[in-house]
């Protein structure tokens, strides 16, 4: 075929799979001569050791050679490889049926963008899966995938999925791990692709030796990413849900204790409530400068609304919030000092003097916590890029100064 367009490309990443890639090869192309549709196989190989590069090109698949090592790294090579205008990615092990995929390519014909395989639906195989990843790890990774990013998939995991080529590349995706799958899934939710879901099956891997995926690392790496790409569930929502207890829960104690039935909320809740209102606060601003810097540097997609927020936070409004704030606490703080003076600058133990001290402290440091931040959050909104007034010539030393013409 050459260099031809082709319709469909399956993809399959490879690492040291001489034991089942044969009989991968062998469905997806019986897939090919059976449906009609104009594609290839194409093996992503990742360093193997093991044959895999012969056996690969002995039933006819294209091998492209990948030297950096992981999965995303492997099909983020493979997809740019690729010739089909469509891609179906799955693993070489034997787990998905090449010979099945008709689903995914009536999807993507008509117009989905990326087709999820959901194996929940399909079909799990008894030993296909184990179970603290069937019970466990994937229905978690899923539910946090579709609250952190509202995708529609429901199997965020599975490995076998379809998509447009064009549209993927699109996405800039970065990851080369396990999590490369995540990022493929939800940098094209936020970038509004169009997403579809069809059943598929799963049924135990036909090799003899212990799978590449490691269950508490690769799962933590899928976490770490969700938790990374969602500043507003690591960042924002925490530190409002703590901003708006320290707040509530100061404001009810700053007059005096508060009785409920036997229990009695005084200063160390006061305290508490205080510390609530500093960290929450830091919060909210990690999560603002995250979003920021995320978007900006195409980590995320940028967002309109989010864009329209952080133009009315300018670094000199944020300033004068935070020195507002510095202000109420210096004057809170100087009052505390006359009342210790008052007292010969002995002990300190009225309440309400307490009260208005641990109210300056809190004010003081919030203030200060929202300089630092308006600054970080002005420096990663650094142009990128600037025209170079003076070209280098211009400012060597003894260089004679040049005029407008």
């Amino acid at each position: 075929m050459g260099d031809a367009p082709l319709e469909l490309t399956i993809l399959m990443p490879c690492l040291n799979e001489a034991e089942t890639l044969a009989v991968c090869i062998e469905k997806a192309q019986g897939y090919l001569a059976r449906s009609g549709v104009s594609g290839e196989v194409l093996i992503a190989d990742n360093g193997s050791t093991d044959g895999s590069q012969e056996i690969a090109r002995a039933h006819g698949a294209r091998v492209v050679d990948v030297p950096v090592r992981g999965y995303g790294a492997a099909l983020g090579a493979g997809i740019a490889a690729a010739r089909g205008r469509f891609v179906i990615m799955g693993d070489a092990d034997d787990s998905y049926d090449f010979s099945a995929l008709d689903a995914f390519v009536a999807a993507l014909r008509q117009g989905h963008q990326l087709v999820m395989g959901n194996r929940f639906r399909g079909g799990i195989a008894p030993g296909a899966m184990p179970w603290h990843h069937k019970y466990i790890g994937n229905p978690v990774l899923s539910f946090l995938g579709k609250l952190f990013f509202r995708t529609k998939a429901s199997d965020f995991h599975c490995g076998l999925r379809g998509f447009d080529r064009d549209a993927i590349q699109g996405l800039g995706l970065r990851t080369t791990g396990m999590e490369f799958a995540s990022e493929m899934l939800v940098k094209a939710t936020l970038s509004g692709l169009d997403v579809a879901e069809v059943p598929t099956t799963l049924k135990p891997d036909g090799r003899s030796r212990p799978p590449h995926l490691r269950s508490f690392r690769d799962g933590w790496r899928h976490l770490r990413f969700l938790l990374l790409f969602s500043p507003r569930w690591l960042f924002l929502y925490p530190g409002l849900a703590l901003l708006i207890f320290g707040l509530i829960v100061g404001g009810a104690l700053l007059p005096g204790p508060v009785r409920i039935g036997r229990v009695v909320f005084d200063l160390h809740t006061f305290v508490v409530a205080a510390m609530c209102v500093i960290v929450g606060l830091q919060s909210i601003s990690f999560g603002l400068i995250g979003r920021r810097f995320a978007s900006r540097y195409g980590f995320i997609p940028r967002s309109e609304k989010f864009d329209r927020l952080l133009e009315g936070l300018t670094l000199e409004r944020i300033l004068l919030m935070a020195l507002v704030l510095m202000g109420i606490g210096a004057a809170a703080m100087l009052w505390g000092l006359s009342e210790w003076a008052a007292r010969d600058f002995g002990p300190l133990e009225s309440p309400y003097t307490l009260r208005a001290l641990l109210l300056a402290m809190t004010a003081l440091v919030a203030g200060f916590q929202l300089m630092l931040s308006g600054f970080l959050s002005s420096m990663t909104n650094i142009p990128l890029r600037e025209g170079r007034i003076l070209a280098p010539d211009d400012i060597r030393p003894g260089a004679p100064e040049k005029k407008s013409p």
